[in-house]
């Protein structure tokens, strides 16, 4: 997966986009939530439609609905359910934006904001706080 993470950020997007396509198709969607909500994240990264971006964030949304603690520190043992929450909703939060959906882009702003106090203060929750304030600002306007 990360290789096919690194293809999108560097530009290449078809290819990116087809490998984790095909990644989704072998997890399957009833597989491992922590595989499904991470192959969801990063492919709706890689949509150019905000429809689809939409719809693959929903799914990585409600594949961590059925993700414990304990599925992720198997993974890596700082990690919880509760740490992705504010991306799923900025992402979502800016999905619905784009699409003229602004009460459902709100509603998914506060829950953004709601779940802030489970980052840790660093780059990380830097970079989800900016995102806040930027889809609150345009969101403003």
């Amino acid at each position: 997966m990360s290789a096919a993470v690194e293809l999108g950020r560097a530009g290449q997007t078809g290819p990116a986009r087809e490998q984790l396509t095909a990644l989704w198709e072998r997890v399957g969607a009833d597989g491992d939530p922590f595989h499904r909500c991470a192959v969801a994240h990063y492919l709706a990264d890689l949509q150019d439609d905000p429809a689809d971006e939409l719809a693959w964030n929903l799914r990585a949304l409600e594949a961590v609905d059925t993700l414990t603690d304990e599925r992720l520190q198997r993974y890596h043992s700082s990690l919880q359910v509760q740490g992705f929450m504010p991306s799923l909703h900025l992402n979502l939060a800016e999905d619905y934006r784009r699409l003229g959906q602004l009460d459902e882009a709100r509603e998914h702003l506060a829950r953004a904001e709601e779940s802030l106090s489970a980052l840790s203060k660093d780059d990380y929750s830097e970079m989800i706080r900016g995102g806040i304030r930027r889809a609150a600002e345009a969101l403003a306007t």
